[in-house]
């Protein structure tokens, strides 16, 4: 899997539309609301760990850890 943030974003929108479409029924509604709570819990796990993964590519660009971690997908020099 190979999803940007972008992506995301992408998928946010597209929920939002879903939302706002005034042709729902009721019951469509409710689905699509719950749908809506789902994605966005996973939404914010993923915000959360691109924050941990911003934050420690701070701390290398500072000089507090050598390396990146491996999760982020940077390859370290050595």
């Amino acid at each position: 899997m190979k999803n940007k943030m972008m992506d995301l974003h992408n998928h946010l929108f597209a929920q939002l539309e879903r939302l706002s479409d005034e042709d729902l029924k009721e019951e469509e509604l409710n689905q699509e609301l719950k749908r809506a709570d789902a994605v966005s819990k996973v939404s914010m796990t993923i915000v959360k760990n691109a924050e941990v993964c911003l934050k420690a590519e701070r701390m290398r660009a500072d000089g507090l850890i050598e390396n990146s971690p491996e999760m982020l997908g940077v390859k370290n020099d050595g």
